[in-house]
């Protein structure tokens, strides 16, 4: 917990200290965050307190307590309103494991970056606790984890399906997507005396119907395969998942119901997207752009990173199969007025702490900016769930002209001194714009630039609904003329993808013979790794594409994974024996030796030997050590299950 002593007037109250300082008897909203507390508005627990502030509610904040004890959730007595929960800004799986399922080092979102801050799919806990301290209060759950597990989902790390986060956690309410609208009206409606069950109708909420409740029917609702059907049958679970992600545009989509035995989810069609005005309000708000004084010293990696940065739009219309942005933040792009951007910017260059650098002007993608559909009437009826793949669809506006304008006028800020563009560029967008990518290159680019190929295999690149490779060519041919036209040297830092579902071996050194013809030398390697609702994580539990239903090869063992990630990676000595053994295993002995395309040489480096011996008697050791350990006891989070009340007692 924050140190009692930490009171700043300008942030919520983290503590009862702080809450007391204010002289406040209660509170109307608990926002209970697996995420240390960071006032930036990239920071959803910053963002939706502000907005509950802004609406004259009284909110406080729970910042990754003690799960093990529902006595945290008492801290502030009992919230007039209700509970809101969430992981965090990321899915508490995805940051607590590796795609090898190992955990992490350190935690982005925490305090000096500490691990152990948070339970496994915090969500589930931080509701049921949330209900065991205070009986008879709404817990209303939010946030990427909950968005994700609305419905029936694959879950990677336990290898099974699990049923919708609504039955585990038992809030009575998910608002997914963006909530700063979701969570406001629903504390207007219970303010105003209504109930939680008089929310159901809002957009954007997912909820469970008691057993005796009439399951919602007629033209504008879609039954998709229950739970129990899809955990049974994976031709069910590619049906539901197809199903799933034709109904998310909010323009068209329809209610969805998913039985789970003799209940059902319902989850209501997506909230409409943001007008700029609402935007400009939100990102308007008196954020601090600081971590809670509590913090004191310990810094918190995810804040070091973004604090300098201005998000400029959210949502992404590139729909990629392996990414969440689409599904947690929409296909529409929302997007920020240039007075509302440069406004925030004036305010950054008046922080005497500020040094002068934007670290980053973009969003989700950096050059979306008032990008939409110039056909309204199609807009209204279209179900495609990419508007750029397999091709850039010929409705889409792609006038890269405000995003310039914006560009140019936020260098003339008096104090600024640099604005870097450090969000991924789309590349099959910027390539359309001359004038956009010498604005870039010319003043945007600080020697080097993000771009996502993430592979070369034009199979590979349509399961992930990426633009084909000639694209990332002709980009790169373009980018390199303008550092010439500009008089600079500058490179790119491409991005790939290892094991995504339709890259074996075959695909994965194909790719690794592109980066070494072009000379490049990835220092960072992305494994995939299946999130919940994800298109290629249902491609990668059924092993079928759920558009076509035609098989996609599937890299599930950790083995398998391994030699893909080092494929990426061949020119590693300490990757040169998963090299060799890829190479051989797929009859693709000509990479080895002294050719021009050779991968690695015909003998091993000393230090891949040394590195060989390192690792084997690191897993010695680890084997050692896990066979004299005692196992750790399971323990469950739910009250009032047996033996609940005698663990209890003993902690």
């Amino acid at each position: 917990m924050p140190s009692p002593t930490s009171f700043d007037p300008r942030f919520p109250p983290l503590t009862r200290a702080e809450m007391d300082a204010r002289g406040w008897d209660a509170v109307d909203v608990v926002f209970v965050s697996g995420d240390a507390f960071v006032d930036h508005s990239s920071f959803a627990a910053a963002m939706l307190t502000r907005a509950l502030e802004a609406e004259g509610f009284r909110v406080a904040v729970l910042c990754q307590p003690d799960w093990r004890s529902a006595e945290p959730w008492r801290t502030f007595g009992r919230p007039r309103l209700f509970f809101a929960v969430s992981a965090g800004n990321m899915d508490s799986m995805i940051n607590h494991y590796t795609a090898g399922r190992k955990v992490r080092n350190d935690d982005a979102y925490s305090p000096g970056g500490r691990i152990g801050l948070r339970p496994d799919r915090a969500t589930i806990p931080y509701c049921q606790r949330a209900r065991e301290a205070f009986a008879g209060v709404p817990v209303i759950a939010g946030g990427v984890e909950a968005s994700l597990r609305r419905m029936a989902h694959y879950d990677y790390w336990s290898d099974a399906v699990r049923p919708s986060i609504l039955m585990d956690s038992k809030a009575d309410l998910v608002g997914y997507g963006m909530g700063e609208e979701t969570v406001v009206e629903i504390a207007r409606r219970l303010r105003e005396g209504k109930t939680v069950k008089d929310c159901r109708d809002l957009r954007g909420v997912a909820y469970a119907l008691g057993a005796s409740e009439s399951v919602p029917a007629g033209s504008d609702v879609v039954e998709v395969p229950s739970f129990e059907a899809v955990k049974g049958s994976k031709d069910d679970f590619l049906k539901a998942a197809h199903l799933l992600h034709r109904e998310t545009s909010p323009f068209n989509a329809k209610t969805v119901v998913q039985r789970h035995g003799a209940r059902a989810v319902v989850v209501t069609p997506p909230r409409l997207p943001l007008a700029p005005e609402r935007m400009d309000f939100y990102y308007g708000l008196p954020f601090t752009r600081r971590a809670h004084p509590a913090y004191g010293s310990d810094k918190i990696p995810a804040w070091e990173m973004i604090k300098d940065s201005v998000t400029i739009m959210r949502g992404c219309f590139g729909g990629c199969t392996f990414c969440s942005i689409t599904a947690h933040q929409g296909r529409t792009i929302q997007s920020r007025t240039k007075k509302s951007v440069l406004a925030e910017l004036n305010a950054m260059a008046a922080d005497p702490e500020f040094k002068g650098v934007v670290s980053d002007l973009g969003g989700p993608t950096a050059n979306m900016y008032r990008m939409r559909c110039t056909k309204p009437e199609v807009e209204k009826i279209c179900k495609r769930l990419s508007c750029v793949s397999p091709v850039v669809c010929k409705f889409l506006g792609t006038d890269h002209g405000p995003l310039v304008d914006l560009m140019k006028e936020s260098r003339a800020v008096p104090g600024i001194k640099k604005v870097f563009v450090a969000s991924g560029i789309r590349m099959d967008l910027a390539r359309l714009s001359p004038e956009y990518m010498d604005e870039l290159t010319r003043h945007h680019v600080g020697g080097r630039l993000k771009v996502a190929p993430e592979h070369v295999n034009k199979n590979v690149l349509a399961l992930m609904k990426k633009p084909t490779h000639d694209t990332f060519e002709d980009f790169a041919e373009k980018f390199k003329r303008a550092n010439e036209k500009a008089g600079k040297k500058q490179f790119l830092v491409p991005y790939f993808i290892a094991s995504h579902p339709g890259s074996g071996l075959k695909e994965m050194i194909e790719l690794a013979v592109f980066l070494k013809r072009h000379g490049y030398k990835p220092d960072q390697v992305q494994d995939f790794i299946p999130a919940p609702h994800d298109l290629a994580t249902a491609m990668y539990y059924t092993g079928r594409d759920p558009e076509t239903g035609r098989e996609v090869p599937i890299a599930r063992g950790l083995r398998d994974r391994r030699l893909q990630r080092a494929l990426l990676q061949f020119f590693k000595p300490e990757n040169y024996f998963e090299v060799r053994e890829a190479l051989l295993k797929a009859g693709r002995q000509d990479l080895i030796g002294g050719g021009c395309d050779a991968l690695i040489p015909a003998n091993p480096p000393r230090e891949a030997l040394a590195a060989r011996r390192e690792r084997a008697d690191k897993d010695f050791h680890e084997h050692v050590h896990m066979k004299d350990a005692p196992k750790a006891p399971k323990a469950g989070y739910r009250p009032g299950r047996a033996g609940w009340g005698r663990r209890e007692g003993k902690r």
